[in-house]
C-alpha cells in the first residue's frame, strides 16, 4: 500500500480512482457546496481525484489560488486539513462562511501568495496548531491575461507579459515548495493561450518553471474542456472559426504532477 494515501489496495479492482492519463469529464459536479457563480474555477472531480490519491486522512492540503473554494469544499468532504489563500477578499470571506466547524484545520487567507514573508505567517500558523507541512498542494492559476479576475495590481492575471506572469508563478511555486513535506506532491491545473496568430503553450511554461525549482514531474494528465462557459451553445461559432483559419479550437486543460 503506498505511503502517501488511504487507498485499499487489497481491493483495488473497486477502485473509483483514475489512473489514465486522459481525464474525460464531461459534466462538472454540483452536489454539495459546488457552485459555478466564480468564472473560472475548475471541476471539483479534479481536486477530488488528487486528494484521494496523493494525500490521507487528516493530512495539509495547501491552495495558492483559492477562488471559489472549489479544493476547501473537497477538503471537508473527504476530511483533510486545508490552507487556502486568495488575494480578493470578497472570495475569502465566501467560503471561510461556507466551511463547516470541525476539528480540521480549515483556514482562508487572504493574501498575495508570491510573497514569501506571507508564507512565513502561514509557517508560524501551522506551528501553533502542531500542524506538519503540507502533503499536497493544488494550484490552479489564472491562464496569464486570458481573463481578468480583479483589478489588483498584483493579480497574476494582470501581469502585463508572459514574462512576468511566468516570473510571479514561480515565485508562487517556491513559497509553496518551501512549507512542503520532503516527499510531498503538488499538481498545477493550467491550460494554453492563443495570442497574436499563435499558440501559447503557457502550461508547458508552467510546467518548466516547477523544473527548473526541483520538483520531479511525475505525470502529465490531459483534461477535456467540455461545458467551458465561454464556449457555452457557441459550438458551431468556434467551429466556423476554426474552418476560416488555421488553428484547432482548445479542448483540454493540463494536470502536471510533480514530487517535492
Amino acid at each position: 500500500m503506498p505511503k502517501f494515501n488511504d487507498l485499499d489496495i487489497e481491493n483495488w479492482k473497486e477502485s473509483d480512482i483514475w489512473t489514465d492519463s486522459l481525464w474525460i469529464i464531461n459534466e462538472r459536479d454540483k452536489s454539495g457546496k459546488h457552485s459555478n457563480f466564480y468564472h473560472g474555477n475548475f471541476v471539483p472531480q479534479i481536486p477530488h481525484q488528487l486528494i484521494l490519491r496523493y494525500s490521507k486522512e487528516n493530512d495539509l492540503v495547501l491552495d495558492p489560488f483559492l477562488g471559489s473554494g472549489t479544493t476547501a469544499y473537497e477538503c471537508e468532504t473527504l476530511k483533510r486539513n486545508f490552507i487556502g489563500i486568495e488575494i480578493q477578499n470578497e472570495l475569502v470571506e465566501k467560503v471561510q462562511n461556507n466551511l463547516d466547524k470541525t476539528d480540521k484545520i480549515a483556514r482562508v487567507f487572504c493574501g498575495d501568495s508570491t510573497k514569501k514573508e506571507f508564507f512565513e505567517e502561514i509557517n508560524l500558523f501551522l506551528k501553533d496548531k502542531n500542524q506538519n507541512k503540507v502533503q499536497l498542494a493544488i494550484l490552479h492559476p489564472p491562464y496569464a491575461d486570458i481573463l481578468k479576475f480583479s483589478t489588483l495590481e498584483n493579480d497574476l492575471s494582470n501581469k502585463k507579459s508572459l514574462k512576468e506572469f511566468l516570473e510571479s508563478f514561480s515565485l508562487v511555486l517556491q513559497n509553496t515548495k518551501g512549507i512542503m513535506n520532503k516527499d510531498g506532491y503538488l499538481a498545477i491545473v493550467i491550460g494554453d493561450k492563443y495570442s497574436s496568430g499563435q499558440w501559447i503553450p503557457l502550461g508547458f511554461y508552467c510546467m518548466n518553471e516547477a523544473q527548473k525549482l526541483g520538483l520531479t514531474l511525475k505525470s502529465v494528465i490531459v483534461k477535456n474542456m467540455e461545458g467551458n462557459r465561454a464556449k457555452m451553445n457557441k459550438e458551431g461559432i468556434w467551429r466556423y472559426r476554426a474552418l476560416t483559419s488555421d488553428y484547432y479550437i482548445f479542448k483540454h486543460e493540463y494536470i502536471f504532477i510533480f514530487k517535492n
